[in-house]
């Protein structure tokens, strides 16, 4: 049976990263170890918040999380384990691996959300007005700092 390890944290994106593996015959077969990574608290929370409180909570996301995610997996065996990651995910993945056994390791699938989107260029295709709108804009302004310094 094969392994793959897989991180998330945001079910709906989770999904559509994982839509293709799923849809491959050989996922019949695939042991799914699903990884949710919390995400962080602020130092200011985690100031004023208990470490156990911490911990209920992020199991609790976790398992809204896999509640989302497992049931598209269509794994008729039920060969899913779910972990929260609770430290480095490089430690996390040895572990992981060295769990597995054997000399095969298993892929890692990193199914998390990107922490900010890809700019899309916006005017003509070919980019010549996308680098406009800013130039412009810093035109303006300079023209109005102008302007005040000549009504002074």
């Amino acid at each position: 049976m094969d392994r793959v390890i897989v991180y998330v944290d945001d079910a709906a994106y989770a999904q559509q990263v994982l839509a293709p593996l799923c849809g491959r015959p050989a996922s019949a077969h695939t042991h799914w170890v699903l990884v949710a990574c919390a995400p962080r608290m602020t130092h200011r929370v985690s100031k004023w918040v208990s470490h156990s409180t911490r911990e209920n909570w992020r199991t609790k996301w976790a398992d809204k999380l896999f509640a989302q995610i497992v049931p598209t997996l269509h794994t008729p065996s039920g060969a899913v384990t779910t972990v929260v990651a609770k430290g480095p995910l490089a430690e996390l993945t040895a572990q992981l691996q060295a769990d597995a056994g054997g000399m095969v390791t298993a892929p890692v699938v990193d199914a998390r959300r990107p922490k900010s989107e890809p700019v899309q260029p916006t005017g003509r295709v070919d980019g010549r007005w996308s680098s406009l709108s800013g130039t412009l804009g810093s035109v303006l302004t300079g023209f109005g700092v102008l302007w005040v310094l000549a009504l002074e």
